[in-house]
């Protein structure tokens, strides 16, 4: 079972920036692009952005451009989510993804999922 993991989430204030980490298997990283969604309570998950295999193309939900940012390691296999400027709006659950680039803003069509970090912005 392939596995992604996050981490990086916490309790920050609005305002604050964090920095969100996913590590992948080598081989789940250089077959796919990768991708960020998120789930506040109570609400569907949405997509939130995402970088393609080659990483020369991001993209993003128009909420989060400007704030968010999507980089990768190449070498120890991990996407990166830069969050500045994080509103209380923004609080839910972060789930990192991976997936063909003609799905990536799809739920399903997604082809792996991490298991979330929890991002919390409250003053």
């Amino acid at each position: 079972q392939v596995q992604l993991v996050e981490s990086g989430g916490g309790w920050v204030q609005p305002g604050d920036s964090l920095k969100l980490s996913c590590t992948a298997p080598a081989r789940t990283f250089n077959t796919n692009s990768m991708g960020w969604f998120r789930q506040a309570p109570g609400k569907e998950r949405e997509f939130v952005g995402a970088i393609s295999r080659s990483g020369t193309l991001t993209y993003f939900k128009e909420s989060v451009k400007g704030r968010f940012t999507i980089s990768t390691d190449n070498v120890k296999n991990i996407v990166f989510l830069q969050m500045k400027n994080l509103q209380p709006e923004d609080t839910a659950v972060y789930y990192c993804s991976a997936g063909p680039w003609e799905t990536i803003e799809r739920v399903d069509g997604i082809t792996y999922w991490g298991k979330g970090t929890l991002v919390t912005v409250s003053s």
